[in-house]
């Protein structure tokens, strides 16, 4: 199987760092470390700043946070905003006032994590906003300049890690179909794209801000490293299928993906084209209306300030 850069080498490091601090019994450990050594410098820019609220949008600053008010090192409400799937364990802790979450469906894992003792609300708002009122599917094609015919988007994140140009010959498959390749920051991933596909059936783009015109012009979604981009596919009712970089948290998410049905799981490119075919096949259904009546994150914590 030819790879793009991220899915080889590289892979098993980022696998097996995950496995360790997240799996093992090296995780409590590294736990120790952090509160040790972070813990005192995180309590005095808290004592410095005197903010009303502390906000933690990132896993190793909430497990800090949580153990800072754990011992009352803390004195104001700490709020975790967790924006993955599963794999929760530093995204959630005890000790945090609000769990903050984008999926109602991880609601369950952070009481687990962090106790009865927590807060824990699906919100809006920690996602562009844009989202909820997406373009209609033809309004988005015609700006993009998109032909008739299924388009399929393939993403490999940010990093553009992930088996990009297997996703792609195998949405070329699929007869008369446009693919969107969206290669992230990956300068690399991006030239190998444009060099390979000399077609017009093939968009290669590098890291787009408008994803929402992307995601709305598209009926279906080749992602490799699950999160946010997931979520943001099923609010304009783009059907998500996670491949190509099953490593870390992602193997996790896969797991979450197929016990609730938010998203297709293909771990070869035969169980892919089989899975684009039924994206495909499948009716659009945005969930941007069901999400648009969440609370905003903004003013649950704001309620927080007495």
């Amino acid at each position: 199987m030819r790879r793009t850069f991220g899915a080889g080498r590289t892979s098993w490091i980022f696998d097996a760092q995950y496995l360790v601090f997240s799996r093992s019994p090296l995780r409590v450990a590294g736990q120790a470390a952090l509160h040790r050594y972070s813990g005192p410098r995180l309590a005095r820019t808290i004592a410095v700043r005197k903010p009303d609220v502390v906000v933690s949008t990132y896993p190793a600053a909430t497990d800090v946070l949580g153990f800072l008010r754990r011992r009352r090192s803390v004195a104001v409400p700490a709020v975790a905003v967790i924006t993955d799937l599963a794999g929760l364990h530093y995204w959630a802790s005890p000790g945090i006032d609000l769990h903050l979450v984008t999926h109602p469906e991880s609601i369950a894992e952070v009481r687990r994590v962090a106790g009865s003792g927590t807060a824990v609300e699906a919100v809006r708002g920690l996602h562009d906003e844009r989202f909820l009122d997406p373009p209609q599917e033809e309004e988005a094609r015609r700006s993009l300049d998109l032909p008739s015919g299924p388009v399929i988007a393939v993403s490999g994140g940010g990093w553009g890690v992930g088996d990009v140009v297997g996703a792609v010959c195998a949405a070329l498959e699929t007869r008369g179909a446009t693919v969107i390749a969206l290669s992230g920051r990956n300068e690399h991933l991006l030239g190998r794209l444009r060099t390979e596909f000399r077609s017009e059936r093939v968009r290669a783009f590098p890291f787009v801000d408008d994803l929402v015109t992307v995601l709305a012009a598209s009926d279906a979604l080749v992602h490799s490293t699950a999160g946010l981009t997931v979520l943001e596919a099923l609010l304009v009712g783009c059907r998500p299928i996670s491949y190509g970089w099953s490593v870390g948290h992602v193997r996790v998410s896969e797991r979450a993906y197929r016990r609730t049905g938010l998203a297709r799981v293909a771990g070869s490119r035969g169980e892919l084209r089989a899975a684009i075919a039924g994206a495909l096949a499948a009716e659009r259904r945005p969930l941007a209306p069901v999400f648009a009546r969440l609370p905003h994150a903004a003013d649950r914590i704001l309620g927080l300030i007495e």
